[in-house]
């Protein structure tokens, strides 16, 4: 989170530094909360209708359940950084938004209840299991179009809305396991048909939607 920050700081000093070369040209930065998680935004409209913006997003989210019949302490880690291009509509706070994110968002889940678990159709115990370790990952590079609404109060401060879909593309999972078992040919065996099950769970997740809320000021 820390090296997220400082990304991020970096990304918004870069960007202040740009704008403030171009002073005829309107200059924004804002706060958000939504799906992706908790971001810094900033914003540069070069003409009437059009707006660039740089952010980055993060946070871990911490809850437990099962996936392909596995109970897990899971972890959804978000961590984003994007770049929109916004087209406003004439007399409207309605917008286009359409852009290319940085992606690091991950599942990270865990199980070390040292019980029998069915692994992969085959029941085997805890003991020789030890911890089951997943993580699911997505292409670094992920297309994002949506739609946004900005409302703005006396041309400074203002809310803006956004709705869209960020194309995580298809996921990749690892598991593994550090018990007695982790060199037994039939154990991995079944490890690896649980870990496709668990692919093709975690499939869901390509198409994440995003929804989120800010508050902004114009420079």
């Amino acid at each position: 989170m820390n090296m997220l920050r400082s990304k991020a700081g970096l990304l918004l000093l870069a960007f202040l530094a740009t704008t403030t070369a171009t002073a005829d040209n309107d200059f924004g930065i804002g706060l958000k909360a939504g799906t992706l998680g908790l971001g810094l935004e900033a914003t540069w409209q070069p003409l009437p209708y059009i707006d660039v913006r740089l952010g980055a997003n993060a946070y871990d989210y911490e809850d437990s359940g099962t996936q392909a019949g596995i109970p897990y302490d899971a972890t959804l880690a978000l961590e984003t950084f994007y770049a929109t291009g916004n087209f406003h509509f004439p007399v409207s706070p309605m917008r286009f938004t359409a852009g290319l994110y940085s992606n690091g968002n991950e599942f990270q889940m865990q199980n070390n209840e040292g019980t029998d678990i069915d692994i992969g159709g085959v029941t085997y115990p805890g003991t020789g299991i030890g911890t089951l370790r997943s993580v699911t990952s997505f292409g670094s590079t992920s297309p994002y179009l949506g739609i946004g609404f900005d409302f703005t109060l006396a041309g400074k401060v203002g809310l803006n809305l956004d709705f869209g879909v960020l194309w995580q593309d298809e996921p990749e999972v690892t598991l593994t396991a550090d018990g007695l078992l982790a060199q037994d040919a039939g154990f991995l065996a079944s490890l690896e048909a649980e870990r496709l099950e668990l692919e093709d769970e975690m499939s869901d997740f390509k198409a994440w939607p995003v929804v989120s809320l800010g508050v902004f000021y114009k420079f």
